[in-house]
């Protein structure tokens, strides 16, 4: 996999840790972060939710940054939390709830919201009567989890925690990055991110699209094709392990010069 030369987008501290693994396969990345995590302010309403945690069947916790601000709110106000299940996408939001000394469980094999709806022991947590779920997330995203739940007769409410920014930077700093390291592959980990991707790229976006673009998942495979890029590779999962997967899979571009 030593051909590809990658753009990693997600925020600074998560590129870096991917950036690594990336380059213990021999593979090169370069990082433009193109989500700025601003956690909310707490309003009452949300509050309050907290304070109601235990009338939840189950928390589903979509995020890194939503388990980190979600548990400062649990400190808030639970000296211990009830007896529930919390639930994750993937494993690294689990070990920050595990961590934490909660009952935490999120699927092995794959690491989308299908494999999470899929997953017995959340089967299991909404199966009783007038089962209610909690959703910790972003300003947005993860409608597919609501919405199938919902199709099962399950309530759900949201926790919003935190909105995704684009940082500032300056004009053409996405196309003089990528020619200037030689880049020959973009790595995207949510639909925002791309949008962000495309909003930064500008009039630069013909020229990118041709450029193989890694996505975490099917709606976000459909949201880039349908904005123009050439060569979409849904990775089914934002994990470094799906990435790699998705790389050996994919054949290597040719080497530049």
């Amino acid at each position: 996999m030593t051909g590809w030369r990658l753009l990693l987008t997600r925020p600074a501290e998560e590129s870096q840790a991917l950036g690594q693994v990336l380059a213990d396969e021999g593979v090169f990345s370069a990082s433009l972060p193109l989500l700025e995590i601003e956690p909310l302010p707490v309003s009452e309403e949300n509050r309050s939710i907290i304070y109601n945690l235990a009338a939840y069947c189950a928390v589903i916790v979509v995020s890194k940054p939503a388990a980190r601000l979600g548990l400062e709110m649990v400190d808030e106000v639970w000296p211990q939390p009830p007896i529930q299940d919390w639930f994750t996408v993937g494993a690294a939001t689990a070990q920050i709830l595990d961590d934490y000394g909660l009952r935490v469980f999120f699927p092995e094999q794959g690491d989308d919201s299908e494999a999470l709806l899929d997953l017995a022991q959340l089967q299991k947590a909404i199966s009783g009567h007038d089962p209610k779920v909690l959703i910790m997330r972003g300003e947005d995203g993860r409608e597919l989890l609501a919405e199938r739940l919902r199709e099962r007769g399950v309530t759900v409410d949201y926790l919003p925690l935190y909105r995704r920014q684009l940082p500032i930077y300056p004009a053409f700093a996405l196309p003089q990055r990528v020619e200037a390291e030689r880049l020959n592959g973009l790595v995207v980990s949510s639909g925002q991110g791309f949008q962000h991707l495309r909003e930064l790229a500008g009039d630069a976006w013909p020229d990118l699209a041709r450029l193989p673009l890694f996505v975490p998942s099917p709606r976000v495979a459909e949201l880039a094709r349908n904005a123009g890029a050439l060569t979409v590779v849904d990775c089914r999962g934002a994990s470094a392990s799906a990435l790699l997967a998705a790389l050996r899979e994919h054949p290597e571009p040719a080497s530049q010069a």
